[in-house]
């Protein structure tokens, strides 16, 4: 085998090291580019976040992971770690670095007394589902279920449950991670509190996660969810009854619906899709969505299934493969109905001008976010606890000549979204001190630190001094250590 080159920090990676780092690992292997399984390993949700890393470690315990990290820093090698390969960015790949993937950690455990979750770093949530929806529980996690819980979880984490209980870190009791400096460490409340803090919102830059305690609820009844399809001409009253399904402070948060402006399978032009969800019985759900299936969808899913199945109900819609680019952005509610004709209107010009970009879609997330929102901003350092809702600019294509285009196009919808709010900021006064955007929907080229962690960059800036003073972590917006110079 020839040398390796770390070709983001030009280094050559020699076999005699790759070879040191085969006999330091007990039960993990390495994977090279000659051998079975590398191509595969590099596989991720889109083609356009793919990168050749020069080694893979199918990491299996977390000492095999510090003694990588211990080799990643003896060498001064470029570091990615990959749980569920849902990042649009690359975030999770290297371009010919030491790559950590955590796929084969997927153990998921539930303590049915204390109802707990503990959760190996590479699970999806999928596995968390199922594993908890067998014990009549289930905690908030992502609206797909082939994502990874890792990535999530670090950066906020939304999904169905958070009008009811809040984000994923409101509901993470610990995690087991090994920092920069190689040692294997415990956050929680109680055991060192200060990166349990960083770790709720800005985790991807305080260590590799190999393991979360998270908080679960009884979930034993059967939940009302499914997805409505609409013709184009119902498009406003569809944003008017999402507006106030969920925009009412005495909402009880157990009621939500998604749009997206996208063209449906086999189709050319865009329409109105929406995916419900109501933790409430079946009478009771079709009351709180009578103005909307009165609106006679041209298809309609709905119906009683258990909320271990809930987050597979979008796979279809977010399958693997194709090159895709999130632009986040965020609105504020009521959102009007006028503004989403317009960005459904530009959506459809470019469909019509880029047949590549059939698939790309404007998703509209209608949440009730009080248990978001009643948390104090610096509580932890997720930074966007105001009265935003989120939106993404998804674009999907295949032409990888295409990228910088398409990718500008994307910012060019989030751009409606941007004017809009501030519009909206003025004319309703509103005031607020969070970021107005979800980091997680948000590629790190995008938007600086600063705007990703507001308030709370500062004590970010101090803690990455204290536990990755070198950057070692530096894949998902990262942050400059205190010292070092602007953010």
């Amino acid at each position: 085998m020839k040398g390796l080159t770390d070709n983001a920090n030009n280094l050559q990676i020699s076999s005699s090291q790759v070879e040191e780092l085969k006999t330091q690992l007990q039960d993990s292997s390495v994977l090279t580019a000659e051998l079975p399984g590398y191509r595969a390993a590099l596989t991720r949700w889109s083609n356009a976040a793919e990168k050749d890393a020069a080694l893979i470690v199918l990491a299996r315990t977390a000492e095999d992971i510090s003694k990588t990290i211990l080799f990643v820093q003896k060498y001064e090698l470029d570091l990615a770690v990959v749980g569920g390969g849902h990042s649009t960015s690359g975030a999770g790949s290297t371009n010919g670095g030491v790559q950590i993937d955590l796929s084969k950690m997927r153990q998921v455990t539930v303590d049915a007394t204390s109802r707990t979750i503990k959760a190996q770093g590479g699970a999806l949530w999928g596995d968390v589902d199922r594993i908890a929806g067998e014990h009549g529980l289930a905690t908030v996690g992502g609206f797909v279920n082939h994502t990874g819980i890792g990535g999530l979880t670090l950066g906020g984490g939304i999904g169905w449950l958070v009008g009811q209980y809040g984000l994923v870190i409101d509901n993470l009791l610990s995690v087991r991670l090994v920092t920069a400096d190689g040692q294997i460490q415990t956050a929680s409340e109680k055991e060192n509190p200060d990166l349990f803090w960083a770790v709720r919102g800005a985790g991807h830059n305080f260590g590799v996660v190999t393991e979360f305690t998270f908080q679960a609820f009884e979930q034993k009844t059967e939940v009302y969810a499914g997805v409505l399809a609409f013709t184009p001409d119902k498009l406003e009253s569809v944003i008017e009854f999402s507006n106030k399904l969920v925009d009412d402070d005495a909402a009880d948060g157990r009621s939500e619906v998604i749009c997206f402006l996208a063209v449906p399978p086999g189709g050319t032009e865009p329409t109105i899709i929406t995916a419900v969800f109501s933790n409430t019985s079946e009478e009771e759900s079709k009351k709180r969505y009578a103005p909307l299936l009165d609106l006679e969808p041209v298809l309609n899913t709905a119906a009683m299934i258990p909320y271990s199945s809930v987050n597979g109900m979008l796979n279809d819609f977010a399958v693997h493969g194709g090159r895709k680019s999130f632009k986040g952005t965020t609105f504020a509610l009521p959102l009007r109905p006028a503004f989403v004709r317009n960005v459904f209107n530009e959506l459809s010009e470019i469909i019509k001008r880029e047949p590549d970009l059939v698939k790309s879609s404007v998703v509209l997330e209608f949440l009730q976010l009080n248990k978001v929102s009643n948390i104090p901003q610096t509580a932890t350092s997720f930074a966007n606890r105001g009265p935003f809702e989120n939106a993404i600019a998804w674009m999907w294509w295949t032409d990888p000549y295409k990228d910088a285009e398409f990718r500008a196009l994307g910012r060019h919808l989030k751009s409606f979204f941007t004017d809009e709010l501030e519009k909206n900021r003025k004319e309703r006064r509103i005031t607020s001190d969070a970021v107005a955007v979800y980091s997680n929907f948000v590629e790190p080229a995008d938007r600086d630190s600063n705007g990703i962690f507001g308030v709370n960059l500062p004590r970010l800036q101090k803690l990455k001094a204290k536990y990755d003073p070198k950057t070692l972590f530096n894949k998902m917006h990262p942050i400059k250590p205190a010292g070092n110079g602007p953010a």
